[in-house]
């Protein structure tokens, strides 16, 4: 018997060999069902991720709507250190996220101004992420009715006479666990109103923007 019907032999014993087709299959199919696996893992991270970040912007704004320093005799006041504080349960909810350095977080106080038209008050950041607000700086709308409010163009958040919305914008840099070059870098953006919970002193102290800074004072969040 020569060695080419040897071959010929092996070679049909392989092809009726139902371990050889499945092995045949298999090696097709493995690199496919692990593409499929770790896509889905990406995903849900970063799914997951976009959750946590929605979830931090409605804490934050709820947080904020409830600063009340103050006596039972004058109406309580919004001081910086309230807002770090507020931040700094941020950055802990965020967790491993890494928010200060890979995000940004941007408070205003949308308010009336004086001819009734939406203004941005005040407005403070945490953050090294090097974005500003979608919808303006602090002093927006401090004149005239033109500023409509804040939010999607025709769904603005706007704010009743003699109270404040805090709004709260999340802005944060999504890094894939995997696809990094496939997905490239992804921005993540939130935002949240809450109504303040209570009467407060809008005005703020003379010559400042409505925030103050008794002593021992506190670092400014500046945008």
């Amino acid at each position: 018997m020569t060695i080419l019907h040897r071959l010929r032999r092996a070679a049909r014993r392989l092809a009726r060999g139902d371990r050889a087709t499945v092995l045949i299959e298999m090696a097709f199919c493995i690199p496919l069902l692990v593409l499929l696996g770790f896509g889905g893992l990406e995903m849900a991270n970063l799914t997951l991720v976009n959750t946590q970040i929605s979830q931090i912007g409605l804490n934050t704004a709820d947080n904020a709507s409830r600063i009340a320093a103050g006596s039972n005799l004058a109406q309580p006041q919004v001081r910086e250190v309230d807002i770090n504080e507020v931040f700094g349960g941020a950055d802990k909810q965020a967790g491993n996220l890494d928010l200060k350095a890979r995000g940004r977080i941007i408070l205003s106080s949308l308010e009336q101004n004086k001819q009734g038209g939406q203004w941005i008050h005040w407005q403070r950041c945490y953050g090294d992420m090097n974005v500003a607000s979608a919808f303006g700086p602090q002093g927006t709308g401090a004149t005239g009715t033109d500023f409509k409010g804040m939010g999607p163009k025709g769904r603005e958040v706007t704010a009743a006479s003699g109270t404040a919305v805090m709004f709260v914008e999340v802005i944060y840099q999504y890094r894939p666990l995997l696809y990094g070059k496939w997905l490239g870098p992804r921005t993540i953006r939130s935002a949240a109103a809450y109504n303040i919970r209570e009467p407060r002193d809008l005005t703020g102290p003379t010559g400042g923007d409505g925030v103050y800074n008794p002593s021992p004072a506190a670092t400014k969040s500046a945008c």
